[in-house]
């Protein structure tokens, strides 16, 4: 047993044990999706679902600390206790920011997303605390390619969401219940990497400080969000323009739009420190190609057992679905590829790339409203990303290699902090 035990602490050490605690966290995750789907039905479902969707974009100022702690500490490796100290602190601030913007705005999002209750919007607005911390947590862990607590990070995270999510649709089967165990969820990471931390101890950051990693997490956080934004603009839309039914069962299938979308996600997370480094230039296209293979493997599965595919986003219920099911895979795909993208524009400190996935949101909500069913939103939504992707992908190949490695970013070798301002007013 504990040979056993030994092996699995190994294991967790590796990038492969970052891929098999992320595999656990997306199959938590979409384990809690999955329950909430058949113990909600469709129409009580597509309010939880537009929740989720609204609290994952929440959620990309936890993304871009995460990103920025990464590229940081891969950027100057040598400073590792500083950089940790000022993302740190930075991070507590911001969370707490955060949680106060999304209760002063839960009325609305009440309103917007027409829900029985306030409370739900609120219980979003306090997940955004711990979820917050967590990233800043993570994105020290990356950097510095500790893979065992961040692998503790996202099992805590997977395992939260699913065991307490679960609970709450136990204790009250709507979405205060679905939202409730969300909450408490979310606080099983932060626990985690807190007691990874604890021994970590150095000089108190000043505010010149944070408002250097503020700097860079805007930036990042800009390019996150805007992907962010994308990849959960239609269920929200599919909420405001479809009937509840339709709705439902859109949200339904983009179940596995999602779990096709965060199955290769650790890609990204093992990929980025070796994306953001010198002389690393296309490495975005070894994961592009593997994210490609995944992706085609699992619309296949889903175009082949589009019964077992229905059976996986909610049963009977969503039957209606099953011709299209594999379109929602496909999907899924093209969003996976998009995400290695926006991490290369992270990564590399492109920031005016990021302009065009806005422009595809832009697009996106101007041609939504013409759908008179899912099937029609669906195929416009494929559609955008799939431009989105290709234009991305060719400014990526035909930029100049000097155009790579300038003040401020990883490439020219300047550590992060070094001449933050100058970079800020050259990427406005």
């Amino acid at each position: 047993m504990s040979g056993s035990r030994g092996t699995l602490r190994e294991l967790l050490r590796t990038g492969a044990g970052v891929a098999i605690a992320m595999a656990v966290m997306n199959v938590g995750t979409y384990g809690f999706t999955l329950v909430a789907a058949r113990v909600l039905g469709p129409r009580e479902y597509s309010a939880v679902a537009a929740l989720m969707g609204i609290l994952l974009i929440v959620n990309v100022l936890s993304v871009g600390l995460q990103a920025t702690g990464a590229r940081q500490v891969a950027a100057s490796p040598e400073d590792r206790a500083t950089i940790e100290n000022r993302v740190l602190r930075t991070t507590d601030r911001s969370a707490w920011a955060l949680g106060a913007v999304c209760l002063l705005l839960s009325p609305l999002a009440t309103l917007l997303l027409d829900l029985d209750s306030w409370l739900p919007a609120v219980l979003v607005a306090l997940t955004a605390v711990p979820l917050t911390k967590m990233g800043g947590q993570a994105g020290i862990f990356q950097g510095e390619k500790e893979w065992a607590p961040l692998a503790g990070i996202y099992l805590g995270m997977g395992l939260g969401r699913l065991v307490f999510g679960c609970l709450g649709l136990l204790v009250q089967q709507d979405a205060t219940g679905a939202m409730a165990g969300v909450l408490v969820g979310a606080v099983v990471p932060v626990l985690v990497g807190g007691w990874a931390l604890r021994r970590r101890r150095g000089a108190r950051p000043g505010p010149a400080d944070v408002r250097s990693v503020l700097r860079e997490v805007s930036h990042n956080s800009h390019a996150l969000l805007a992907f962010f934004a994308l990849t959960n603009a239609d269920v929200v839309l599919a909420r405001v323009t479809l009937d509840s039914h339709e709705a439902g069962l859109y949200a339904g299938g983009l179940i596995l739009t999602k779990a096709v979308l965060f199955l290769p996600q650790f890609v990204v997370v093992i990929a980025f420190p070796s994306m953001a480094a010198e002389g690393a230039r296309r490495m975005y296209l070894k994961g592009i190609g593997l994210v490609f293979v995944m992706g085609v493997l699992a619309t296949a599965g889903a175009f082949v057992l589009d019964g077992l595919a229905v059976t996986f986003v909610g049963g009977a219920e969503y039957a209606e679905i099953r011709s299209t099911v594999w379109i929602f895979a496909a999907l899924g795909t093209v969003l996976a590829m998009t995400q290695v993208m926006v991490y290369e524009v992270v990564a590399r400190q492109h920031r005016r790339a990021v302009y065009l996935v806005w422009a595809g949101l832009l697009v996106l909500g101007g041609l939504a409203p013409l759908a008179e069913h899912g099937t029609a939103l669906l195929e416009i939504v494929l559609a955008v990303n799939v431009v989105v992707l290709l234009t991305l992908l060719a400014v990526a190949l035909l930029r100049p290699a000097a155009e790579d490695g300038e003040p401020g970013s990883v490439g020219g070798g300047v550590p992060a902090d070094a001449g933050a301002d100058r970079d800020v007013e050259r990427h406005p």
